[in-house]
């Protein structure tokens, strides 16, 4: 069966979204991204702080309410539509509750074939390119380098700390069947 969907888990700034335009570039058919912080910077301002949204605290530590939970949901559903309607999907995101946020996405995208790929980079190398955006929270990177991947099934690992997008890219480009 050929991969229908792509699903990068990584902590912030571990250069998942790097790879996603790499594999775009290098895989022979077209693929669209799905990323998280897209979906992030699509919600209303009211969902942006403590409660029901998603809030970022000043030490990198990130929460989630419920509205925050169910509309995630809902964009996973979506993204599971466009693979079902014929698109190929890149997935970039970060599984901050670990097997459950794997298993919202398994959910999601029941009876499509999905590779699972865990993008690691060192937290420290992390940090340094989140302070580099200069749009994400000190600590925030470090905090999620590990955390990410606790608990979590991969078909395929990949080391972003010392290796450019394209190479992970062409690693895992030989995956997508």
């Amino acid at each position: 069966m050929t991969t229908q969907v792509i699903v990068l888990n990584g902590g912030s700034s571990s250069g998942k979204s790097g790879i996603v335009r790499c594999l775009q570039a290098e895989l022979p058919t077209p693929w669209l991204a799905a990323a998280i912080d897209t979906f992030v910077d699509s919600l209303p301002a009211s969902l942006r702080s403590a409660g029901e949204g998603i809030e970022f605290a000043a030490d990198g530590g990130v929460t989630v309410g419920e509205e925050f939970r169910r509309l995630e949901a809902a964009w996973r559903e979506g993204v599971a539509a466009m693979a079902r309607a014929g698109a190929n999907v890149i997935v970039d995101d970060v599984f901050l509750g670990g097997p459950a946020s794997q298993e919202g996405w398994r959910k999601a995208l029941t009876g499509l074939n999905v590779l699972w790929v865990g993008v690691h980079c060192e937290g420290a190398v992390a940090e340094a390119r989140g302070i580099a955006r200069g749009d994400r929270p000190r600590g925030m990177a470090a905090a999620q380098a590990e955390t990410v991947h606790r608990g979590v099934t991969y078909d395929l690992e990949v080391d972003t700390t010392h290796t450019e997008s394209l190479t992970v890219a062409r690693a895992i480009s030989p995956h997508v069947t």
